[in-house]
């Protein structure tokens, strides 16, 4: 499922290089995806930063390298759900529904057992 999802999404990963004697060594610490049309709409999706590597800014950047993607410019929505980002969020533009009693879902918490 993860795979599927992955394969059918844009992705962004962040990654801390570790002090190597190759210095090519590099461990993925962070992770978005994007679902887009890349015309009108995209849903973001499955940030994180791990724990150890939070309070650095690291996912400010990831949602600089984001938004700055060349396929994801110019759609009229993005949408996201969050627990607890709602700061980090908002300082990209992201805000409560406007007109929330025009949106919908078909929600299956159950469908992946």
């Amino acid at each position: 499922m993860v795979a599927r999802s992955i394969s059918h999404s844009l992705c962004f990963g962040v990654y801390a290089v570790e002090n190597s004697p190759s210095n090519l060594d590099r461990r993925q610490i962070g992770f978005a995806r994007v679902t887009t049309d890349r015309a009108t709409f995209a849903y973001l999706g499955d940030v994180f930063i791990l724990p150890e590597h939070r309070g650095r800014g690291l996912s400010k950047r990831l949602m600089e390298a984001i938004l700055a993607h060349p396929d994801l410019q110019g759609l009229r929505r993005w949408m996201l759900a969050t627990a607890d980002a709602h700061e980090l969020y908002t300082k990209f533009g992201f805000g409560l529904l406007s007109h929330p009693e025009q949106i919908m879902q078909r929600h299956d918490p159950d469908v992946y057992k």
